[in-house]
């Protein structure tokens, strides 16, 4: 009896432990949520006045907050492209090739992951400073970039460690060249550790604030326009636009479940 207790007890504190995890986690997304929807003005809005849409409608009249989303969502896709193609081609030459400070490159990999954001952003900024490039969209491509290739080489350096290179070479043996042996035998092999890679750095570049502060110039992303809001208190368009793009990111992850889904039954049909 008393070790059916103990187990009892074990599995109702590992429930609530559990449940209080969940609720630190998703509790904030949730006021969000709510929030988008509370008829409200009073700041910080936190006593509920009623249910509306109106703050959806009159997103779509701010201008600015959409022009700052638009910013981020063609910085984020132009750095992730520039960061996948350079993150892919440095990790298979480092896995393929032996040479001279490959090792001391190999350490540099890991300094923009492990250094503090604030030191990464002033450093960027001296440089664009000191070689009189001017701060905008340019600087902060080239910001984002930076911080984002490590994680896509770390994604696909991982893939690469079960990776056999006879395929390639057996390619080779029956004609093809290295074109078109690394575009129909090495990328296929690779392609779920690049785009795990370039996922990654896409929301590492939606997401970011601290680099972007120092390298934006004029130029305002979403997450800068939040934090300057933050100010005078978020505003309810705000809470509804993270509201929408936390529908798409569910809507994206479900249709990437699915097809990862119907690939598996294909397979096991096979």
């Amino acid at each position: 009896m008393k070790r059916k207790t103990k187990a009892a007890v074990k599995k109702i504190a590992g429930i609530i432990f559990c449940g209080l995890v969940y609720l630190f986690l998703f509790m904030p997304i949730v006021v969000i949520v709510t929030n988008s929807f509370n008829a409200t003005t009073a700041k910080p809005y936190l006593t509920w006045r009623g249910f509306t849409f109106d703050w959806y409608v009159k997103l779509f009249d701010n201008n600015t907050l959409l022009t700052s989303f638009g910013v981020t969502i063609a910085i984020a896709v132009i750095s992730t492209l520039l960061a996948t193609a350079i993150g892919t081609l440095a990790a298979v030459g480092m896995y393929k090739y032996k040479f001279k400070g490959k090792g001391l490159i190999d350490g540099l990999l890991y300094i923009p992951v492990v250094i503090p954001e604030i030191v990464l952003g002033i450093s960027l900024l001296t440089l664009f400073s000191n070689t009189h490039i001017p701060r905008g969209m340019l600087t902060l491509i080239f910001a984002h970039t930076t911080f984002s290739t490590p994680y896509v080489i770390f994604n696909v350096r991982a893939r690469l460690a079960g990776y056999d290179q006879s395929i390639e070479e057996a390619s080779m043996d029956l004609g093809a060249n290295r074109i078109a042996t690394f575009k129909n035998i090495t990328l296929p092999v690779l392609a779920p550790g690049i785009s795990g890679g370039a996922l990654l750095a896409f929301t590492l570049s939606i997401d970011d604030v601290i680099v972007s502060y120092f390298t934006n110039g004029q130029v305002k992303t979403f997450p800068l326009k939040v934090m300057e809001s933050i100010k005078s208190g978020v505003a309810p368009d705000v809470n509804a636009l993270s509201t929408l793009i936390l529908i798409g990111t569910i809507l994206l992850v479900i249709l990437t479940k699915s097809d990862l889904i119907k690939k598996i039954k294909a397979l096991i049909k096979r």
